[in-house]
């Protein structure tokens, strides 16, 4: 029976949407939605994205635009969006919610870089978990006597090949997300 690496495949198809979720709430110098995404807002008594709440456009390059479905939502809008702390301002008006993205300073650009960093050290970390347990799985098959010891080195070696290519695909999105946080 042959080996496949549908496992792998899958998990890391996962880690790269999530790694791209992750440096899509990294704010760069321009307005984007992504970077609300983790925030909730208490309404009706539940905790609600703002997605849910309102609809979000871009006003202009540095510059959101919140228009609660429910106008009492706006103040609660405003207010999470300051409590999240992650460099924006808020203000409320009679059209809704308007976030503003300041200019980045080089401080706040390194800063950036080095947490998208960390986010692609910790999607490396997993992915060698991930190896290690595949390793792991082909070990146990060839003493089932599963698979012959020309066979399992072969595994070895494409399950290498994947790996690689998986750390390139991871590497790539970094250097996205360094270049639109420097640009």
């Amino acid at each position: 029976m042959a080996y496949t690496f549908t496992k792998l495949n899958e998990r890391a198809k996962e880690m790269q949407e999530g790694l791209a979720k992750e440096f899509s709430g990294l704010r760069s110098g321009r307005a984007s939605p992504a970077v609300l995404d983790g925030m909730l807002i208490e309404s009706y008594g539940t905790k609600l994205p703002i997605k849910h709440l309102a609809t979000i456009s871009l006003e202009d390059a540095r510059t959101l635009r919140i228009v609660p479905f429910d106008t009492a939502a706006g103040k609660e809008i405003e207010k999470a969006i300051m409590q999240a702390n992650v460099g924006l301002t808020a203000s409320l008006d009679e059209h809704g919610v308007r976030v503003n993205f300041p200019e980045l300073t080089s401080e706040r650009r390194a800063a950036l870089i080095k947490v998208a960093k960390e986010k692609l050290e910790a999607a490396r970390i997993h992915l060698r978990r991930l190896r290690d347990e595949i390793l792991k799985d082909i070990e146990a098959k060839e003493k089932e006597g599963g698979m012959g010891e020309d066979e399992k080195f072969r595994l070895k070696k494409d399950l290498e090949k994947l790996i690689e290519a998986e750390n390139k695909k991871l590497q790539e999105a970094f250097e996205r997300k360094e270049k639109e946080v420097m640009g």
